[in-house]
């Protein structure tokens, strides 16, 4: 390449990232593709790097250069990619300060090759696989400037991360092969390094950008050797935030110690918010760590050092009014029950001081539900977690969550109720818009409200009743506040539907059945109000289908052949003459009826009712629905 094609391809760079002409850029395009794949394009690309000026053409030589090397049909032979790979350690170590992401792009071809060619051997080296160096290569940056360590620990980080891709190698199973390899003969020393490193810089303060980026790449470095995919289960992202970190048993070692546990307590302290929020990502990782690593007395050393330290973090809340932090936070606290037993939690020193700080951060957290909306899914999960192993708990030690978990349900249920009035009045997005959202809440919810159940049935029959008597008197004399009150109403349904669905089978008591039967009868009334003024029109959409989620729970729990008789009958029978289930399916068809004849408009609620009418035929004698659709179909034409 001479002078004049370099002019030519900076040209060309230059019009594909500054024209505004689309047909100049498309153009320009194909040209730099063009280039990217005829022969010699990795000496062509060296020549780029080493001569353009432009960033822009340095940039497409790194592109062109990973394109070469990754694709599926690449032609480079071994020694070509050893070349290429020493020759991009040797340019960045020659400019430390070059642009921030050609830089990156450099440094994750570097970890790219490396993965490719791990098992890649020749007698040309001293060593039997040249490029497994990986640490080695850092270690020279490190002993270097800080802008070379900087780059150092990024080829570290990067080479983790990219281990544990598959996407740019043909087969699973040789991608499995390498990682467990890097597995055994390298995570653990680069994870060992990370901490070194981290431990010489806390307390240190952070005198410029470098040194920032610095301890910011050596937390994400950690972060991504405790992340690792460890026995290649390749678990879904989206099933993540519960999974088990299986880190070898070589490991071991450094999780007895506990320093290593306290060193992200103290970085978590010690940065500012833009990095603490990577050192609680690392314990958040560390919580999760497999049970069967530590033996009893071991595991429950290194639970309650866990405990500490939420109980400090809880006690000195600053931090978390940044949103990273409160995020990380919540699903450390998760974590928490998720790995461990309520009868282990219970043991660790200061327990009631640190569960009485957890149900307050809690409480605080549910009332600011407009900045806590996809970090409230965590603590919920914990308390629904706590609850649910009350009955399996034999320690001896009190577990406070009589006392606590009627605040829980107390706090959602008065935030949900108050959000209604603030969504009508500053026109921000209603958290009922995210019925996937609420519906995982409710579905916490159920089992928490299912504590101390008289406190829950007593809180929500005191706020429905007031409620509904306003809803009436509002609807009487055509006041705007009906929509207030049917956001709350909707709320109230939802959540009745909630914990009745939460009855399970070792409550088996007829108090709490009449508790429910209490609830239902309040809904009952509640709908005949709402359907006496579909004729006329009216009728709230969202209020519709939270009817119908409360039916399709009450189904599930008190309706079908296998269904004993209910103390929840004997309390509909006093109010509304509902004897029994016949009675019940009457009203259920009835109500299914009028749906179909009047809400023809909402695909949702025509959608949601014949739903529970396929329910009901699939969970109840055929014979009987049918008989009781052909009595009503007379009566409701």
């Amino acid at each position: 390449m001479d002078d004049q094609e370099l002019a030519q391809l900076e040209s060309l760079c230059a019009q594909f990232y500054g024209s505004t002409d689309p047909d100049a850029r498309a153009e320009a395009e194909k040209a730099l593709v063009l280039f990217s794949e005829t022969a010699g394009g990795l000496a062509k690309c060296q020549y780029l790097l080493e001569r353009a000026q432009s960033s822009y053409a340095r940039l497409i030589a790194a592109n062109a250069l990973e394109k070469l090397v990754t694709k599926p049909t690449s032609q480079l032979t071994m020694a070509d990619r050893l070349e290429t790979r020493n020759y991009l350690l040797s340019y960045l170590f020659s400019r430390p300060k070059e642009t921030h992401y050609i830089t990156q792009g450099l440094i994750r071809l570097i970890a790219k090759i490396t993965k490719i060619s791990w098992f890649d051997t020749t007698k040309l080296e001293d060593s039997d696989y040249p490029f497994r160096n990986v640490l080695e290569e850092a270690s020279k940056f490190l002993q270097s400037s800080i802008d070379h360590g900087v780059i150092g620990v990024q080829i570290l980080a990067l080479s983790v991360e990219e281990m544990n891709k598959s996407q740019y190698l043909r087969s699973l199973t040789m991608h499995r092969k390498i990682a467990a390899s890097f597995r055994d003969q390298k995570l653990f020393d680069i994870f060992q390094l990370a901490c070194s490193l981290l431990k010489q810089g806390v307390g240190k303060q952070l005198e410029n950008e470098v040194q920032h980026s610095l301890m910011g790449h050596l937390l994400s470095l950690a972060c991504n050797c405790l992340s690792f995919d460890f026995i290649g289960t390749a678990a879904d992202e989206a099933a993540d935030d519960m999974a088990t970190v299986q880190v070898p048993t070589s490991w071991r070692s450094d999780f007895l110690d506990p320093a290593t546990l306290q060193l992200f307590f103290d970085l978590y302290a010690a940065l500012p918010a833009a990095l603490s929020s990577i050192a609680l990502r690392c314990l958040v990782q560390m919580t999760s760590v497999r049970r069967s690593l530590f033996n009893t007395q071991e595991r429950q050393t290194f639970l309650n050092n866990l405990a500490q330290g939420v109980k400090q973090i809880l006690e000195n809340p600053q931090a978390l009014a940044q949103s990273e932090n409160y995020h990380e936070f919540c699903r450390l606290l998760a974590r928490l029950k998720a790995n461990y037993q309520l009868g282990e939690l219970v043991k660790v020193d200061n327990y009631l001081a640190i569960v009485e700080l957890v149900a307050k951060f809690t409480v605080s957290s549910l009332q600011s539900w407009q900045f806590s909306a996809n970090s409230i899914h965590y603590l919920l999960s914990l308390w629904q977690r706590m609850v649910a192993s009350i009955p399996y708990v034999n320690a001896s030690e009190p577990h406070m969550l009589d006392t606590y978990a009627p605040e829980i349900t107390r706090a959602y249920l008065i935030s949900r109720l108050e959000s209604v009035g603030v969504v009508l009045r500053d026109g921000i997005e209603d958290p009922l818009d995210d019925m996937a959202l609420v519906g995982q809440q409710l579905d916490q919810m159920q089992t928490i409200g299912r504590c101390q159940y008289e406190k829950t049935v007593t809180l929500i029959v005191s706020y429905f009743d007031s409620t509904a008597r306003s809803y009436q008197e509002s609807m009487q004399q055509g006041s705007p506040d009906v929509r207030l009150q049917e956001g709350q109403l909707t709320w109230l349904v939802y959540f009745i539907g909630s914990v009745i669905g939460g009855r399970v089978s070792f409550t088996n008591g007829d108090d709490e059945d009449s508790l429910d039967g209490e609830l239902v009868y309040r809904v009952l009334q509640l709908m005949s109000l709402t359907d006496s003024r579909l004729p006329q029109g009216g009728g709230c959409e969202r209020l519709e289908l939270a009817m119908m989620s409360f039916f399709e729970h009450f189904r599930k729990i008190y309706i079908g052949d296998q269904i004993t008789k209910s103390k929840v009958y004997k309390i509909l029978a006093e109010r509304l003459g509902i004897n029994d289930e016949s009675v019940l399916l009457t009203i259920y068809i009835r109500k299914i009826i009028l749906n179909m004849k009047f809400w023809g408009r909402s695909e949702t609620v025509i959608n949601k009712t014949l739903q529970l009418f396929s329910d009901l035929s699939v969970g109840y004698p055929s014979c009987v629905l049918c008989h009781t659709l052909i009595v009503l179909s007379v009566h409701y034409p």
